[in-house]
């Protein structure tokens, strides 16, 4: 089942997120099978804010438990983080 993981940098917390970067992406690269996509919300001067992922999970508790060992989520990054159900409808130009 797919799951839309949506996270909010906390303000002014963008020194804390290029600090946890290096284990963020080690985190990652340890589950790339899971995903859909992955990558950084940006603000308005392109600068990360905030994460989009959109991962294959067996449910939602394992969907939560997989954005909880997130080590921006275990530095204290997120100011909210949501995990919801996610349907794919369209990908790469085409209806699945």
């Amino acid at each position: 089942m797919l799951f839309a993981i949506t996270c909010t940098d906390k303000p002014n917390s963008l020194d804390l997120r290029m600090a946890t970067r290096p284990t963020h992406l080690e985190y990652l690269k340890s589950e790339m099978a899971r995903f859909v996509v992955v990558g950084p919300v940006l603000d308005a001067e392109g600068k990360p804010c905030g994460s989009l992922l959109v991962v294959e999970a067996e449910d939602q508790a394992a969907a939560e438990a997989f954005a909880a060992g997130d080590p921006y989520a275990k530095a204290g990054l997120f100011e909210t983080v949501q995990v919801r159900p996610f349907r794919m409808v369209f990908k790469d130009g085409a209806m699945v």
